[in-house]
């Protein structure tokens, strides 16, 4: 690893496995938008204004997290990634797609993303959202959503969601939140669309699940999905469609292609682990997009940009105002945004539950070090868990 400067972590360029690209966009649009504007006071007041508006605020952390005002010391977000299904019944429970732990140390000039694998088996405790109780026990942690927001809708849903899975966090590994998120997968795929689309480099063949076409040219679902028994899924091909593919080369993706190949796992040999670096690459085509001249120079590009990435995003900032948390955050750029593998970036088999996932012992330390808040010096002291692609 790099020399330490300060006695913070090195800073590595490239960027790890398992960073979705929402998270990026909560954080990263933030620091990209305020390093602009340190150029200059007008885009300054653009950023701060248009990012402030356009973001939903809603109460999602419980009270007992203790969130305070002051945004100096360290930090730690909570980030949760959903992908309700078109015609959804909005009464049906939503398992959250991705979870992130964001940590930005005391000195706030870098940052730290810790991924917990959807399906981690773990203790949820029991809890009551008003209109339905649950009475504690083992499942995936995905299913912590899921049951924190089930028989609610809307923004209900989400609190209730989001309060009984920092709960979980707590419960198992002793790491509370000073803020969190709740992004809206579909909602990314408006802000490909106002930008045009992305360019990005496809590094492996990916055949879409989701996407085909019949021999007309109309819109099939090309494989039927069922449960293997195992936790995993079997794909079975449709006669007379035909997938989408992405194939390996630079690719102009429209916002729906964007979509589907950020979505695409069951296809891949390393499934959701092939699937987040994919969703890495994407999030650093579309930052590149967004700090270009074609949107940066263009003033009502960029307030369209803001306002879609604003409408997929759902935020508890605590006490904390968002314009101050981006202003804290101005120098966390890209290199100094650091992603951490967990389980050594592969899959670690529960020896609890068929299909589930169990924490490494070195990620298990990582979540002390969140707890403590001393991950710069655990990350040094560790340097093969920075994820590079």
């Amino acid at each position: 690893m790099e020399a330490l400067a300060k006695g913070g972590v090195a800073r590595r360029k490239g960027r790890g496995r398992r960073d979705p690209l929402w998270a990026r966009i909560l954080v990263v649009v933030g620091s990209l938008l305020m390093i602009s504007a340190g150029t200059t006071f007008v885009l300054k007041d653009v950023v701060f204004g248009y990012a402030t508006r356009s973001v939903h605020k809603e109460d999602l952390l419980p009270a007992e997290q203790g969130k305070r005002a002051s945004v100096s010391g360290a930090k730690n977000i909570l980030l949760i990634g959903i992908d309700p299904r078109p015609n959804q019944n909005p009464t049906d429970s939503i398992r959250s797609d991705s979870i992130l732990i964001l940590h930005i140390p005391a000195s706030h000039d870098m940052a730290f993303l810790i991924s917990i694998p959807r399906d981690t088996w773990v203790s949820i405790p029991k809890y009551s959202n008003g209109k339905q109780t649950f009475n504690g026990g083992k499942d995936k942690i995905n299913g912590a959503f899921a049951a924190g927001g089930n028989g609610l809708t809307g923004k209900d849903q989400r609190k209730h969601g989001t309060t009984l899975l920092a709960q979980t966090i707590k419960q198992n590994w002793g790491v509370t939140f000073d803020a969190a998120a709740i992004i809206d997968f579909v909602g990314f795929q408006e802000v490909v669309k106002v930008l045009g689309g992305v360019d990005m480099y496809v590094d492996q063949r990916t055949v879409s699940v989701h996407n085909g076409t019949d021999a007309q040219g109309n819109h099939k679902v090309p494989f039927e999905q069922r449960d293997n028994g195992s936790g995993g899924t079997t794909l079975i091909p449709i006669k007379g469609v035909t997938p989408k593919v992405y194939e390996v080369g630079f690719q102009h993706l429209a916002a729906w292609e964007a979509l589907d190949f950020v979505r695409q796992r069951e296809t891949l040999p390393n499934s959701d682990y092939d699937r987040q670096r994919h969703q890495q690459q994407f999030i650093k085509a579309l930052l590149k997009k967004i700090a270009s001249k074609e949107v940066l120079g263009n003033p009502s590009k960029l307030n369209s940009v803001l306002s879609v990435v604003g409408s997929a995003m759902t935020i508890d900032t605590g006490p904390i105002g968002l314009d101050d948390w981006i202003f804290a955050m101005r120098g966390i750029d890209g290199d100094r945004l650091l992603t951490l593998k967990t389980n050594n970036g592969g899959f670690h088999a529960s020896t609890e539950h068929p299909g589930a996932e169990a924490l490494d012992q070195t990620t298990l330390e990582l979540l002390a070090a969140v707890r403590d808040k001393n991950v710069p010096a655990f990350v040094t002291a560790n340097p093969s868990i920075v994820s590079s692609s």
